[in-house]
């Protein structure tokens, strides 16, 4: 009987100590800049509404780890990149600025997960350096390459931003996943099919009581989720693929309160503020 009890007691012991080893996560959503354009649903919801109007934010986000990870899912622009000037831009405070409102410095991110290669997604990665990236190995392969080529589409790509990823990946920097269901680390998946991009990407973070999913530009705005709505046109080469992946979301999830979309700015009055244009996801 002793000799039970004591296995007993390390069976428990050891559960207890691999769960106080599995990393959780904080998620924060950090928005960095707003737009003056008056966009419908329409713009950004395949069979939305064209009368009422969506308020559009950009924004990036941290996932804090307890295992001192410090992840950010992509990492915004910078001021100066031609299509941010398009898009009527304002109240722009550069991304590196904007991570300051939670405590951390752009030195204290030790990893970046890139969505997507679209400009305001990847151009500040740069302000970021001690990141690791991680990013599709077909996107990567397309945005570096075939994008470029006569007749190709490469709209929403900068060609400084090429040459950016480029020179990680010859620094040793970067990380290219293959495929869907993925885990980067413990806690942290990634997931493929709604092809905002080539092979644009999600993440699935454990944050101990839920599991967060950061849909980035996988779904553009709620109206989207909320409606199984596509992206508007030219959002997905492929618009049945964006719609099977939000089914799929939510199944991820246990209540679609936490799929995040890429763009919608209700999200800062969805979930608790913890600084101006921060809030946490729980």
């Amino acid at each position: 009987m002793k000799k039970l009890t004591i296995f007993i007691l390390l069976i428990l012991s050891a559960a207890i100590t691999a769960r106080s080893q599995t990393p959780v996560y904080k998620v924060y959503v950090i928005k960095f800049a707003g737009t003056a354009y008056h966009f419908s649903t329409a713009d950004w919801a395949d069979g939305g509404p064209k009368t009422d109007t969506v308020k559009i934010n950009f924004m990036y986000w941290l996932i804090k780890g307890n295992n001192g990870k410090n992840i950010l899912l992509d990492a915004g622009f910078l001021s100066d990149i031609d299509d941010a000037k398009d898009f009527k831009i304002v109240n722009y405070i550069r991304p590196d600025s904007a991570l300051l409102k939670t405590g951390l410095k752009a030195g204290d991110i030790t990893d970046i997960i890139l969505s997507h290669p679209h400009w305001d997604h990847i151009d500040g990665v740069g302000l970021f350096p001690n990141a690791h990236i991680w990013m599709q190995k077909e996107d990567f392969n397309y945005f570096v390459s075939a994008a470029w080529q006569k007749g190709a589409s490469n709209g929403g790509f900068a060609k400084r931003d090429v040459r950016m990823l480029i020179d990680l990946n010859l620094a040793g920097k970067l990380t290219l996943i293959d495929g869907d269901d993925k885990e980067l680390m413990p806690g942290i998946r990634v997931y493929t099919g709604s092809r905002h991009t080539f092979n644009s990407q999600y993440v699935l973070v454990q944050t101990g009581t839920n599991k967060v999913l950061l849909a980035s530009d996988n779904v553009w705005i709620y109206y989207n989720i909320e409606h199984l709505a596509s992206a508007s046109t030219g959002g997905t080469l492929d618009p049945a693929g964006y719609v099977r992946a939000m089914q799929r979301m939510k199944t991820m999830v246990s209540d679609t309160k936490y799929i995040i979309p890429g763009h919608d700015a209700q999200v800062f009055s969805r979930f608790p503020v913890v600084a101006d244009g921060v809030v946490e996801i729980r």
